[in-house]
């Protein structure tokens, strides 16, 4: 369960930024701006630490997309090129947000070679939005399951315990330490914490395969760094669990008196 979910926040987190870098800034270029310029100009774009990608269009070119997709050549009929030469600035996923991206666009327009910047605020807006409100609901469901889950666990771990409790009892009278009484009580919970979420494991290998197969856009097989991380967060977050459920059971056993084991 907590598996499935942290694979849903993860990948939607990558799939958010996968949008977000796709959003292009565009500077247009005055026309008195030489190639000298902007061989200047590109090359302290790409030394910025929010440059992802750049794409330098001259105004030659962005006449013949424009020619394809009106399916006639303006450029005749007009008698002259109106267009600008443009760099297309793709950013990276954490300055796709409209405050920055205000920052970044006051910015050029103090630059000397650039005319003017453009770039679709409203989607950015809106994208910036949406993006928002998923996280939170996915974060809310995430710790619900997970407290579901951490519940779950805690209770049968202490059931184990508590049917153990009169020999914890006896050990203490004998005169064993806290620590001798825990330490194998931990272990085998911890055992059965690791048993149970390579079990997970295999589960939710099985899951990111299936979906893999039937939308392969996902990548989830490729992206070695997510799948690294949900699988140790799964190892790491069984052990944790298990071993502060089982210490925090024995621990209240070995502090109770012998009457009050009846109850």
């Amino acid at each position: 369960m907590v598996g499935v979910l942290g694979l849903i926040l993860l990948k939607s987190t990558s799939v958010a930024n996968h949008f977000k870098e796709k959003t292009a800034m565009t500077l247009f270029l005055k026309d008195e701006v030489t190639k000298e310029n902007i061989k200047n100009l590109r090359a302290s774009l790409l030394k910025e630490k929010f440059t992802k990608e750049i794409v330098y269009i001259s105004k030659e070119e962005a006449a013949k997309f424009h020619a394809k997709d009106l399916g006639e050549d303006f450029v005749k009929f007009l008698g002259a090129n109106p267009l600008k030469n443009g760099i297309d600035l793709y950013l990276k996923a954490e300055f796709v947000t409209p405050e920055k991206m205000t920052e970044i666009e006051e910015r050029f327009q103090k630059n000397a070679f650039v005319l003017e910047v453009s770039y679709d605020k409203v989607l950015i807006e809106v994208l910036t939005k949406n993006i928002q409100q998923i996280s939170f609901w996915l974060l809310l469901i995430s710790a619900f399951f997970g407290l579901v889950s951490i519940l779950l666990i805690n209770s049968s771990l202490r059931l184990s315990v508590y049917s153990k409790r009169f020999n914890i009892k006896t050990m203490q009278m004998v005169g064993a330490t806290k620590g001798f009484i825990r330490k194998p009580f931990i272990i085998q919970g911890i055992k059965l914490g690791m048993i149970g979420s390579f079990i997970a494991l295999l589960g939710l290998a099985a899951v990111i395969y299936y979906t893999n197969k039937h939308i392969p856009a996902l990548q989830l097989l490729s992206d070695y760094v997510l799948l690294s991380e949900l699988f140790g967060g799964v190892l790491i977050t069984a052990f944790l669990i298990t071993w502060l459920s089982t210490y925090l059971a024995t621990q209240r056993f070995l502090n109770l008196q012998t009457d009050e084991l009846y109850y």
